[in-house]
């Protein structure tokens, strides 16, 4: 009887998530997905049935940790010379991308450096990763190029190289957090972003700062938790059934990494808020109610004195930040209401610590669901840009000529793997969360499941608001 009072709260409490979100948003769907096999609005509320039966199937049928303390298996040895070409390659291809911007046409879809840092390394490393393991780490250019110098330092230096300093555990993850958020300014307020030569500046910029970091307190420590990219694709790898290593290629449940994240270190829980909360207003600024809001933005800047072109920045600017503190203030909401439940009277600060690797597959799912389509079709242009990277008429590997291909795939078929993505990312959510809660509450699976109540309504709204901007964008 309790099991069903509890099923009857969730549903009626997706319910009201889902009838609350813009009925506009809804009934309108992205261009070109107008012809869907069924009802759009029948996607909200399947994605619904599906997580509040998800965590109902969990309570039932997951009463013990199966992911918490998984052990991984070596599988095969690697060459050592594995990790040092990959190195190579990596820093081979960051110098191509700059030359190209600075060098090459700057007309975006005719020089590689958009391309590849807005698709390839953007998109498509991220979705590797999940696959793979930490496929970054391993073509880290920045990572590669301090290697080098350090060995051949060690190697020169009779007394060898100083030893770093100890990364301060304040600091924590907080100067990756900063390196998304730039990031994402860029990709998404800055109006230079289109200038090839813009983005060679703005990643020299970049690795002059690593550079920085890296020589203050070590090449691995920083690219843990300083470094933006090897931090943040660090997080989705760990979802990954493989490990790559000098010693090793080790495999393991799929999420079991995450579980042993250090989620205590600070600015961890801003990093995965920042992943959602970026993504979210990409989506967002490409629907009506921001093109209803944007215009008094500027408006407002311009009476301030502000150009027209920066007070755009500072609209989207205001936007962005806006939308992320959302995302974190209903990660929160969901951290107070755990926080009653709690028998042992943890603060929401740590709680929200405690649990923030359960927002890592959300973060990838909603990257999945925003950016596929760009990735299905854009990222075609490799295809000629490869041959022809700098726009000057080359035709380095035969395919100069190579056209993208809008047909390959269809609309339909792309909405039902952002659906997809949405659903998926906000279960294995769901699965960490609740691991996380018979860990902390030692095995007790009732407390734990209490615990859990406000995290469903948590990820309800975060897969409503996947929809709803998947819907709205481009209405």
């Amino acid at each position: 009887m309790h099991r069903r009072r509890l099923l009857a709260l969730l549903l009626v409490a997706a319910g009201t998530l889902l009838v609350t979100a813009p009925e506009s948003a809804l009934a309108h769907g992205l261009v070109g997905r107008q012809d869907l096999p069924i009802p759009k609005w029948l996607f909200g509320w399947g994605a619904a049935v599906v997580l509040v039966a998800s965590f109902v199937g969990l309570a039932v049928l997951w009463p013990k940790p199966r992911l918490e303390g998984a052990p991984e298996r070596r599988v095969a040895g690697l060459p050592r010379l594995l990790d040092p070409l990959a190195g190579a390659l990596g820093l081979a291809i960051f110098v191509l991308v700059v030359y190209a911007g600075f060098a090459g046409s700057q007309t975006t879809t005719n020089n590689l450096a958009p391309t590849v840092i807005f698709v390839i390394f953007w998109v498509a490393i991220p979705i590797l990763s999940l696959f793979f393991g930490d496929v970054f780490k391993a073509i880290n250019p920045w990572r590669a190029a301090a290697r080098a110098v350090a060995w051949l330092a060690g190697k020169v230096s009779r007394g060898g190289l100083p030893a770093p300093m100890p990364y301060p555990a304040r600091l924590g993850r907080w100067p990756a957090a900063v390196g998304i958020m730039a990031f994402a300014w860029v990709e998404l307020v800055y109006s230079g972003r289109g200038d090839p030569s813009n983005l060679a500046v703005l990643a020299l910029v970049y690795v002059a700062i690593q550079f920085v970091g890296m020589s203050l307190y070590g090449i691995e420590p920083w690219n843990r938790y300083g470094d933006g990219f090897g931090a943040y694709f660090g997080l989705i790898a760990r979802m990954a059934p493989l490990r790559w290593a000098r010693d090793g290629l080790f495999v393991r449940k799929p999420l079991s990494a995450l579980t042993r994240l250090d989620n205590m270190v600070p600015g961890t829980v801003a990093l995965v808020c920042l992943i959602i909360g970026t993504t979210s207003f990409d989506g967002f600024s490409g629907g009506p109610a921001w093109g209803n809001i944007s215009p008094d933005l500027v408006s407002l800047f311009r009476d301030m004195g502000f150009g027209q072109s920066t007070s755009l920045e500072l609209a989207f600017t205001l936007g962005l930040v806006v939308v992320t503190l959302i995302v974190a203030g209903l990660y929160r909401l969901g951290v107070m209401g755990m926080q009653t439940i709690d028998p042992l009277g943890a603060s929401a600060p740590e709680l929200a610590a405690r649990f923030a690797h359960s927002l890592v597959p959300i973060g990838l799912a909603y990257v999945v669901a925003h950016y596929f389509s760009l990735l299905a079709y854009e990222g075609q242009r490799v295809a000629y840009l490869i041959s022809d990277p700098l726009g000057d008429g080359s035709n380095l590997f035969g395919t100069s000529s190579a056209t993208v291909d809008y047909t390959w795939i269809s609309a339909t078929a792309i909405w039902y793997v952002q659906v997809a993505a949405l659903v998926i990312g906000h279960v294995a959510g769901l699965v960490l969360a609740h691991e996380r809660a018979l860990v902390s509450f030692e095995g007790d699976s009732q407390v734990a499941t209490r615990s859990q109540y406000w995290m469903l309504v948590v990820m309800i709204a975060f897969t409503s608001l996947g929809l709803w901007l998947l819907s709205a964008a481009n209405s």
